[in-house]
């Protein structure tokens, strides 16, 4: 089976290059070059009405700070209540994580984020790769009713950890969905798919340098860039894969 597509984009924008490619899928998120952030309820709003009814499903990461994942209960209750108003907005999914202080997977504070999605699906993120154990992470992931794990099999970059991701592909028992992702191009998808994940997630972004010289926040280089959805580089992951632009995508 082709694997789903899912692009990590930060505006309408990139839902519109990702119903090109006819991706199932949009992770929507801020600051990508940060890992990515909650995004802004008028970024939802306008991504939602982009996608509209033909387009890819709108998921929304939900991660209140960059940094690591262990969480504060304040940081845990601006995470539920962006949840809450994510799925009563409309969109189709959210994609969370959270870790104890041990560096396990906080099975609380997830659980607390998934009741509040409601019957929305459910996404754990890269949270999982900074865990000693993807496998058993995963497998507490299923136990929770996680729908699906984003994953580069616990390395930098998923081709790296493709022999992870084949371990977890296994233990997953068709019962919880492994997402590679993670410096995904178009010569790592086509290894990633024949380690049988069910999905390729990957941000076809690139970098547009910031102008000026004036320091503002404590960006190395004063304003700092930013990174767009790159519509050449998704078409190529695309057809490294196979897949024609609309072509139908797997769900």
């Amino acid at each position: 089976m082709i694997p789903a597509l899912e692009i990590a984009v930060q505006d309408a924008a990139g839902v519109r290059i990702a119903a090109e490619v006819a991706a199932a899928r949009v992770e929507l998120a801020s600051a990508l070059a940060l890992g990515g952030l909650t995004p802004s309820p008028a970024t939802v709003e306008l991504a939602l009405e982009t996608a509209g009814t033909v387009g890819p499903e709108v998921h929304v990461l939900i991660r209140p700070r960059a940094g690591g994942f262990h969480y504060t209960a304040d940081e845990v209750a601006v995470s539920e209540r962006d949840v809450r108003w994510a799925v009563a907005a409309g969109v189709a999914g959210v994609v969370i994580g959270a870790l104890d202080d041990a560096g396990r997977l906080d099975l609380d504070a997830m659980a607390r984020l998934r009741d509040a999605a409601g019957a929305a699906s459910v996404t754990l993120h890269r949270a999982v790769d900074v865990t000693a154990d993807p496998v058993a992470t995963l497998r507490a992931a299923r136990e929770l009713g996680i729908r699906r794990v984003l994953t580069s099999g616990g390395a930098s970059a998923a081709i790296d950890g493709v022999e992870m991701l084949r371990a977890m592909v296994a233990a997953a028992e068709g019962a919880i969905e492994v997402m590679a992702g993670s410096g995904v191009d178009a010569a790592a998808a086509p290894v990633l798919a024949n380690a049988g994940v069910d999905a390729i997630h990957f941000s076809a972004k690139r970098a547009v340098d910031g102008a000026g010289g004036v320091r503002m926040g404590s960006a190395a280089d004063g304003v700092g860039g930013y990174e767009v959805t790159d519509r050449d580089i998704a078409l190529a992951i695309c057809a490294a894969l196979g897949r024609r632009p609309g072509a139908a995508a797997a769900q």
